[in-house]
């Protein structure tokens, strides 16, 4: 019998049923995350048809998207906009009603989704885990099996704790060699996308592996895992290791004491066997990435920060020129310039994709002892209640004020248009955040995505370098 990939091994664990005739099968699902954007209309849906949540207890709720990142101890009344002050209480509503464990605004514990999972012990290994956002991958990076679904989807994984889902063919992204002083995650993953692009993964399921994944701490992980979407990945997957259990022992949900051992024993049988088939390999030496900056307004369109725009006269694909011309009109930007030197008037520190308490730490050694230009606004939002009283027990936030940065309070922010912090039309931010298409962070706003390193010096020095 021929080898199975770590992803072959948890499909086929879940596996309730399949359907020959049509390639799909029934999933069960191990956890599924919630919050107030993707879910009034599921709830809707389970009320009209007089249904009830299946497993609460296998569901976790957060209030992210929508809430501002100022006033959380206000609650609702804090909430400016009426459809987000709506969406909230109708979470909040629908949650009470089935039982399911709630983070509300201001709760020490909420944040982003893909922060707070982890961080409480719900993400582990071997689990299939679902959320109506896209970035679900993030949690991968434990080992298990984790991707965004759509509202419909939603409302059947709580009606039933199953997904309808196809098999996915196997990548191995393959991170040979060491990473330089000064490249983190973020670098690889934007690396990764720029040279196979946002759609070189499609209808796989990414497994990174190599001496750099290894080396990688779990916050690094994390982050590379979460922008496998962005390089058209149904999802992405790092197998467990020591670093994986070490991080997780002793949080809320992960097995205590007693149990610990067996968790432990089953986690440590999910790996890629070496004989496994693999439909697509990429190999990159994680020595040659550099730190690397998004120009326009796709992931794939990166390049190190010592380089260059892409010069129009050199291109040959007329629909790659188009795509290019129209991106360099969008940000502003003229064929062959250094990307150095490129001024910026905001910096954005957080996201799902980079605020954790290691990206702020980084963060912090950066800025120490320094200002902010006047020329830039620059702000630092926790991914969760519990990075933020993390830090201002390490005395992180003092850094950051007498920096001159904005210390917020937790919530996605400015990743996406969808509350108070936006940016305005023209203006251009060095983003540590996951997508830059037009009008992502507000509209006629200009997003180059960047690490957190990247993003401390142009708030430093108001311009990307």
């Amino acid at each position: 019998m021929a080898g199975r990939t770590l992803y072959d091994k948890i499909w086929d664990q879940h596996v309730v049923s399949s359907d020959a005739r049509t390639g799909e099968s029934l999933l069960y699902i191990d956890l599924h995350l919630i919050h107030e954007v993707t879910t009034p209309q599921a709830f809707a849906g389970l009320r009209a048809a007089g249904r009830k949540v299946r497993r609460p207890d296998l569901t976790l709720a957060v209030a992210d998207h929508n809430t501002p990142t100022e006033n959380q101890a206000l609650g609702l009344a804090g909430v400016a906009d009426e459809a987000a002050r709506n969406q909230l209480a109708a979470l909040t509503q629908n949650v009470a009603e089935h039982g399911i464990t709630f983070f509300p605004m201001g709760d020490p514990r909420n944040g982003i989704v893909h922060v707070v999972g982890p961080e409480q012990g719900r993400s582990q290994p071997g689990m299939t885990i679902v959320c109506g956002d896209s970035h679900t991958s993030t949690h991968g990076a434990f080992g298990a099996l984790a991707h965004g679904i759509g509202t419909s989807e939603v409302e059947h994984v709580l009606a039933t704790q199953t997904l309808r889902a196809r098999k996915m063919q196997n990548m191995a992204i393959n991170f040979s060699g060491r990473l330089r002083p000064g490249v983190s995650a973020k670098d690889l993953a934007l690396h990764l996308i720029s040279v196979i692009g946002t759609a070189g993964g499609t209808g796989a399921v990414m497994e990174f592996r190599g001496a750099a994944i290894e080396a990688l701490s779990m916050e690094g992980r994390m982050t590379l895992c979460n922008l496998s979407i962005e390089g058209g990945a149904r999802a992405g997957l790092i197998a467990p290791d020591a670093t994986t259990f070490s991080y997780m022992k002793g949080r809320p949900s992960a097995p205590d004491a007693q149990a610990w051992p067996a968790a432990e024993a089953y986690w440590r049988s999910l790996y890629s066997d070496e004989d496994a088939h693999w439909d697509r390999v990429v190999d990159i030496d994680a020595a040659e990435v550099e730190p690397t900056v998004s120009w326009g307004t796709s992931p794939e369109q990166a390049i190190p920060v010592s380089g260059r725009v892409p010069r129009l006269e050199e291109m040959t694909d007329p629909n790659k020129r188009a795509a290019t011309e129209r991106a360099l009109h969008y940000m502003g930007l003229e064929s062959g310039q250094a990307i150095a030197g490129t001024p910026v008037q905001r910096v954005f520190i957080g996201s799902c994709t980079n605020s954790r308490i290691e990206d702020l730490r980084a963060v912090a050694r950066l800025v120490s002892g320094q200002k902010v230009v006047d020329s830039v606004r620059a702000m630092i939002v926790p991914g969760s209640g519990l990075v933020r009283a993390q830090a201002e027990g390490e005395g992180l936030d003092q850094i950051f004020r007498a920096a001159g940065f904005e210390w917020r309070e937790p919530g996605c922010s400015m990743c996406l248009g969808m509350n108070p912090d936006i940016l305005a039309p023209g203006e251009r931010c060095a983003s540590t955040s996951n997508r830059n298409f037009e009008g992502r962070q507000g509209r006629g706003g200009r997003t180059h995505l960047m690490s957190p390193e990247l993003a401390a010096r142009a708030a430093l020095t108001g311009v990307i370098g």
